[in-house]
C-alpha cells in the first residue's frame, strides 16, 4: 500500500524576490509567474537593452576623449563666454545611467535564467526612458559642437580593438545557455528561430572580425622605431598656465626637447604668448580693463599686456585638476606670472638647446601691424638669439621670405604637393592621417608631428607607427612611457585570436548539447508513450531539487486550489477529477520543459 504524504511548505527563495522585487517590485510569491513575457515586457527588454548599448559607446567615448578634455571645454567657452568645466556633469550623469541601466540588465537576464516572467516596475521605466533620452541629447548636442572628435573612436580601435574583441567573444560566449535555454527547451517558434540566427550571426561575425583589424602595435618588435620625440604645447599647461615662463619651464624639466607656443602681435608690434582671441579667460583683464574685456589681444599695447596678471587664473579653475598637487612655493610662483613675450620664450629655448614650433596667428586686416606682422616676428627671433635652424612656423606663407627658417603646415597634403610646396615637415591632428598614410609620409621623408597626445595609449600607437614626434599638453605623464604599454608579434596574435575562437565555439557547442540533453534522452528513449503517472514518478526521481520544488507549486497553484474548492463548497466528484488531472498535467509539462 503506497502512503500519500501532503504537499510540503514552499520554501523560502530569497534570491528570487530579490531580483523579482528589485526589477517588478514582486516581492510575494503569489505576484510572480513562469508564463511566457507579454509582447508589451519584451519589447521593454528591447528598449533596456537598445539603452545599455547605447551608455556602453557614450561611456567608450568619454573614455578615449579624455586626451581631449581641455579643447572641449575650450570649445564651449568659445561658445558660451564662460569657463566653467562642462566635463564634470557629463561624466557623473554618465557613470550614474550606466550602472543604473546595467544593473536592470543584470535582474532582467537573471529572470530569464530563472524563468521568471519579464515584468519591469513602472518607476524602471520611467528611469530607463530618462537615461536613454538624455544620453540620445548628449549625442547630438557633442556632434554639433565637436563633431570632428567621433574620429578618436576610429583611432582609439587601433589599440582597444584586440581586447574588445575578447571581451565581445566572453560576453557572447555567457550568454549562449541564455539562447540555449530559450531556444531548445521550449516549443519552436519563428521568434525562437530568429534568435537563433541572429546569435549565431553574432557570433560567427565576432570569430571573424580580426580580419578587419589595424592595429600598429601588432609588429616585430625589432622592427620598432626610436622613441618619439615630446614637444611641450604651451609648454606643460596641466602643471602651470599656459603659454607663460613658467609653464615653459616645467616642459623641459620633464623632458620636452621642443616648445610649441601661440604668437599674437600687439598694437605696437611686439609679438607675445596668447592661444585666445581675448585677454578674459587667461588674464584678469576684467579686473584692470573691465571696459575692454571682449576686445582683441592684439588691439592692447605691450605696457597695458605686461600689466596683466596671467596665472591666477590657473588657480581658481583648475582645468586639468592637477593645482591640488602643487606645493605652496609653485602655487605662489604661478599666481605672480605675467603674459610672455616670444622673446623671452625664445631666450629659454635657446638656453635649453630645444628646438620651438610657432603658431603664428595674423592681426586682422584693420590691425595697425597687418602688413608688418612677418617682420615684427622675424626681429623678435633674430633679438632672441636662437639659431634659425630650430625655428619651425605656421602658417605655411610668405615662402619667399623666410631664409633660414622651417616651416610647416596643419593641411593634410598629398605627398606631390608636400614636394611641390617644398615643405619637410607636416603638424596634423591624430584624426587626419590613418596608419597607412603616417607610413606614406614617412617612407618619403616627410616629417610628422602629430597632436594633442596626452595620453599613454595614444603615444604607444602612435610610436609603432614610427612617428618622430607629438606635442603634448601633458610631458610630465609621456614622460613616464618607456616603452609601448603593449606590443604583439603578428604570430602570437594569431595564436590568441585562433584559440580564444575554438573555446568559444566548444564551449557554445557544449552548451547547447547540454541543455538539449534531457530533451534528447526523452526523444531517443521513446519516454512520449509512458502515461502521465510513470512521467511523474520519473521528474521526481530525476530532476533537480530546484525543478521539484517548481513541481510542487505548479502543483498547488493548479489542482491544490481546486481540491479546496470543492471540498470547502462541498462540489461535485467531477470538479475533483479535473483537480487531479491538473495535477498530472502539471507534472507532465514541468518534465518537458
Amino acid at each position: 500500500m503506497v502512503k500519500h504524504q501532503p504537499l510540503q511548505v514552499y520554501e523560502k527563495q530569497v534570491f528570487v524576490s530579490f531580483v523579482t522585487g528589485i526589477y517588478g517590485c514582486r516581492w510575494k510569491r503569489y505576484q510572480r509567474s513562469q508564463d511566457e513575457s507579454s509582447r508589451w515586457e519584451c519589447t521593454w527588454f528591447v528598449i533596456l537593452c537598445s539603452s545599455f548599448l547605447l551608455l556602453l559607446f557614450w561611456a567608450y567615448f568619454w573614455l578615449m576623449a579624455r586626451n581631449d578634455f581641455n579643447d572641449f571645454n575650450w570649445l564651449v567657452y568659445n561658445r558660451s563666454g564662460e569657463w566653467r568645466d562642462e566635463t564634470i556633469p557629463i561624466l557623473a550623469s554618465t557613470t550614474v545611467g550606466f550602472s543604473y541601466i546595467t544593473f536592470l540588465l543584470i535582474l532582467a537576464l537573471f529572470h530569464i535564467s530563472l524563468g521568471q516572467q519579464l515584468n519591469l516596475y513602472w518607476v524602471h521605466k520611467i528611469g530607463v526612458l530618462a537615461t536613454l533620452l538624455t544620453t540620445i541629447s548628449g549625442v547630438i548636442f557633442v556632434d554639433d559642437l565637436w563633431g570632428d572628435e567621433w574620429d578618436i573612436l576610429l583611432v582609439s580601435l587601433q589599440y582597444t580593438a584586440p581586447f574588445l574583441h575578447l571581451g565581445a567573444l566572453v560576453t557572447v560566449t555567457a550568454i549562449s545557455w541564455l539562447v540555449a535555454g530559450y531556444v531548445v527547451r521550449r516549443e519552436r517558434s519563428n521568434i525562437q528561430v530568429m534568435v537563433l540566427f541572429i546569435y549565431i550571426v553574432v557570433l560567427l561575425g565576432l570569430c571573424l572580425a580580426p580580419l578587419t583589424f589595424t592595429c600598429p602595435c601588432i609588429m616585430d618588435r625589432h622592427s620598432l622605431k626610436p622613441r618619439p620625440s615630446i614637444i611641450g604645447r604651451r609648454g606643460a599647461p596641466m602643471l602651470a598656465p599656459e603659454n607663460t615662463a613658467v609653464s615653459f619651464n616645467r616642459a623641459l624639466q620633464h623632458g620636452a626637447s621642443s616648445l610649441e607656443a601661440d604668437v599674437t602681435i600687439s598694437v605696437d608690434g611686439v609679438p607675445f604668448l596668447m592661444r585666445d582671441h581675448t585677454l578674459r579667460r587667461t588674464t584678469d583683464v576684467t579686473k584692470v580693463f573691465p571696459a575692454r574685456q571682449y576686445e582683441d589681444a592684439s588691439f592692447f599695447n605691450w605696457t597695458e599686456i605686461r600689466s596683466l596678471n596671467a596665472g591666477q587664473w590657473f588657480l581658481e579653475s583648475d582645468p586639468y585638476w592637477t593645482v591640488a598637487s602643487l606645493t605652496v612655493k609653485e602655487r605662489s610662483r604661478i599666481g605672480n606670472q605675467t603674459v610672455c613675450s616670444l622673446v623671452e620664450m625664445l631666450r629659454l629655448a635657446a638656453r635649453a638647446n630645444s628646438s620651438v614650433l610657432l603658431n603664428i596667428h595674423k592681426p586682422p586686416p584693420e590691425h595697425p601691424r597687418y602688413r608688418s606682422w612677418f617682420m615684427d616676428t622675424l626681429r623678435a627671433v633674430q633679438k632672441a638669439g636662437i639659431p634659425l635652424k630650430r625655428v619651425t612656423w605656421t602658417p605655411d606663407t610668405d615662402r619667399g621670405r623666410v631664409r633660414g627658417l622651417h616651416q610647416t603646415t596643419s593641411e593634410k597634403l598629398s605627398v606631390e604637393a608636400i614636394r611641390q610646396r617644398g615643405i619637410t615637415s607636416l603638424t596634423l591632428h591624430y584624426s587626419k592621417a590613418s596608419h597607412k598614410e603616417l607610413q606614406e609620409y614617412l617612407a618619403n621623408n616627410v616629417s610628422v608631428t602629430v597632436y594633442p597626445v596626452n595620453e599613454p595609449w595614444l603615444y604607444s600607437i602612435l610610436w609603432c607607427s614610427g612617428v618622430p614626434s607629438v606635442s603634448s599638453d601633458a610631458p610630465h605623464v609621456l614622460r613616464k612611457v618607456p616603452y609601448p604599454i603593449w606590443l604583439m608579434s603578428q604570430s602570437a596574435y594569431n595564436f590568441i585570436w585562433m584559440t580564444s575562437d575554438l573555446v568559444s565555439l566548444a564551449i557554445v557547442i557544449g552548451v547547447f548539447f547540454f541543455q538539449n540533453y534531457h530533451m534528447i534522452r526523452w526523444r531517443m528513449s521513446g519516454m512520449q508513450n509512458y502515461n502521465p503517472e510513470h512521467i511523474m514518478l520519473s521528474a521526481v526521481a530525476r530532476r533537480s531539487s530546484r525543478d521539484v520544488n517548481i513541481m510542487k507549486e505548479k502543483l498547488i497553484f493548479s489542482g491544490e486550489a481546486l481540491i479546496a474548492v470543492a471540498h470547502r463548497h462541498n462540489l461535485s466528484s467531477q470538479l475533483l477529477w479535473e483537480a487531479h488531472i491538473v495535477f498530472i498535467t502539471a507534472c507532465r509539462d514541468l518534465f518537458i520543459m
